[in-house]
């Protein structure tokens, strides 16, 4: 009988001891879990600006105006690693149909002639419908809660041709919204990209392409 009890009192020992070590394995591991997580974000262009701004140049400058060329479609998606910088990533799919001048300096007039040569001159979407840009390193530091800068290295297709650009962004969480802010700027001769000649020659544009962009994605 003695026997007996002392194997029972040995079995609730055990199982007491199973029961108060058992919860502290899961949380750790749910912690780290949580503080190493990459968050994916996608992107919306319906609240997002995608701009291009090409700047006057060349044959009488002085009496053209910069071309504000907006992406009105896009799609893709950002991660962010807010431990692991280095973790993050994003894609970035510009359709190039959306894209239409929007500078008020021109009138309606003037904007179909310059929508029409984007289409046929420079974008060229029946042959180039899309502009990628996939990343392939991002550095940067947090600074502060939620908020990051970041350099985002990666590879720009534009109008078939393919190379590295690095986009300097601001990056702030908010909930479940991420928000990047930043501008980059390429030669539009490294992409064979042909300029507007807008108005039939009388106004050109230089090779620098600034491109403003403030994406908003969503969780």
């Amino acid at each position: 009988m003695k026997y007996t009890r002392f194997h029972v009192n040995l079995l609730l020992i055990s199982c007491l001891l199973t029961l108060t070590a058992s919860p502290a394995s899961p949380v750790g591991l749910y912690s780290v879990g949580q503080t190493n997580a990459t968050h994916r974000y996608v992107l919306d262009y319906t609240q997002s600006k995608f701009i291009a701004h090409a700047i006057r140049g060349g044959l009488l400058w002085f009496k053209g105006h910069d071309h504000l060329v907006a992406a009105h479609v896009f799609t893709g998606e950002a991660r962010l690693n807010p431990k692991q910088l280095s973790l993050s990533s994003l894609m970035l799919v510009v359709k190039t149909d959306s894209m239409e001048e929007t500078s008020d300096a021109f009138t309606d007039a003037q904007k179909k002639i310059i929508n029409g040569e984007l289409r046929d001159i420079v974008l060229e979407p029946a042959k180039y419908p899309e502009i990628v840009f996939k990343s392939t390193n991002v550095t940067g530091s947090s600074t502060a809660a939620n908020q990051y800068d970041l350099r985002i290295a990666g590879d720009l297709t534009l109008h078939g041709v393919t190379r590295s650009v690095v986009i300097p962004a601001k990056v702030t969480v908010t909930g479940n919204d991420l928000r990047a802010i930043g501008e980059f700027s390429i030669d539009r001769s490294d992409f064979n990209v042909k300029a507007t000649s807008a108005f039939h020659g009388m106004i050109r544009v230089k090779n620098t392409v600034k491109f403003t962009f403030d994406i908003v994605g969503r969780a």
